[in-house]
């Protein structure tokens, strides 16, 4: 049976998860099927455990978030020529326990063990904190 492996990725440009959702609802963002992708010049080596369930982490501001579920890898032609990794994702956005994570270029892997939970239902009801306050509650342990 196949492993399951995450990705996680800095949300560049992005200071909160609404900002995220906000720009995946623009045509601009999504592939020809409707559905958001994120392009990337690498492909996963991985992808065979990616796609088992693999979900990819967005880290806004120095801080995990929220987590959507990678559906799967597509070649995307650029208008260079190149072909890139078109990672085609879940359009539904789950917040997860906020979990500090320092700053890194590309993707990286991640596995489920180290993985933030998803928000309870309670949790989600709760309003929003700004991100700095939510990075200085996850570096204590307190969220």
């Amino acid at each position: 049976m196949e492993k399951t492996v995450h990705l996680i990725k800095l949300c560049v440009g992005a200071e909160k998860v609404e900002d995220l959702t906000n720009w995946q609802a623009s045509a601009r963002a999504k592939g020809p099927d409707g559905l958001p992708r994120h392009v990337t010049r690498m492909w996963p080596k991985r992808s065979a455990e990616i796609l088992n369930g693999g979900s990819i982490y967005w880290v806004f501001k120095g801080i995990v978030l929220a987590r959507q579920r990678i559906l799967r890898l597509d070649e995307v032609l650029g208008g260079d020529d190149i072909t890139r990794c078109g990672i085609v994702l879940d359009p539904e956005v789950h917040r997860t326990e906020a979990a500090p994570k320092r700053p890194f270029q590309g993707w990286r892997y991640l596995t489920p063990q180290d993985a933030p939970a998803d928000l309870t239902s309670a949790q989600r009801r709760e309003e929003t904190l700004p991100p700095k306050l939510e990075l200085a509650l996850a570096e204590i342990g307190v969220r």
